[in-house]
């Protein structure tokens, strides 16, 4: 399939790849209306971009691979191959991108919400704290002080995850 399907979704990929993270998650909840769900669809459709440059580039590296040949030696066919040799043996970078992604996620939801572009009033979400926060900041800064601790916890706690679960998973033993 590298010669039809593969051109045109890295094009794609490289299209949404030229903005940004949150610019083109503003730019997706602003058209499509503040609510939680329209903000879970512009960081999800945000995010995509970078799991298929990882899905692609391990594919492409599994592909290479002498049980790969084996198997199309033996006679098995490109959905055999794809479900049952490439897509097992790359669910470890799946999974260390997912917990990159995370972090990413919730400055998105974060911001979106800051921006009122995301989850509205009087659902909690940590950037409808911050934002209710900003006019008391003077009088009483602990308002935007443990909102904005709790987002450094959670993307520092899921980037160490990640990082420990790469580490974890890297059947070399060594980083890549």
């Amino acid at each position: 399939y590298s010669r039809f399907v593969d051109p045109v979704v890295s094009r794609l990929t490289d299209t949404m790849l030229a903005f940004p993270f949150l610019v083109l998650a503003v730019g997706l909840a602003a058209i499509l209306g503040p609510s939680l769900l329209n903000a879970a669809i512009a960081i999800g459709v945000s995010q995509v971009p970078n799991i298929i440059r990882v899905m692609r580039g391990e594919t492409l590296r599994l592909a290479n691979e002498n049980y790969i040949d084996a198997a199309v030696a033996g006679g098995a066919h490109d959905g055999v191959i794809l479900f049952r040799h490439i897509l097992p043996n790359s669910v470890n970078a799946l999974l260390i991108q997912v917990t990159v992604g995370i972090p990413a996620a919730i400055l998105g939801e974060a911001v979106l919400s800051f921006l009122g572009l995301g989850v509205q009033p009087p659902t909690p979400s940590l950037g409808v704290m911050l934002s209710s926060a900003q006019p008391f900041f003077a009088q009483a800064p602990w308002l935007a002080l443990f909102p904005g601790l709790v987002i450094v916890a959670a993307t520092l706690a899921f980037n160490l995850l990640g990082d420990g679960l790469r580490d974890a998973l890297d059947p070399k033993g060594h980083r890549r």
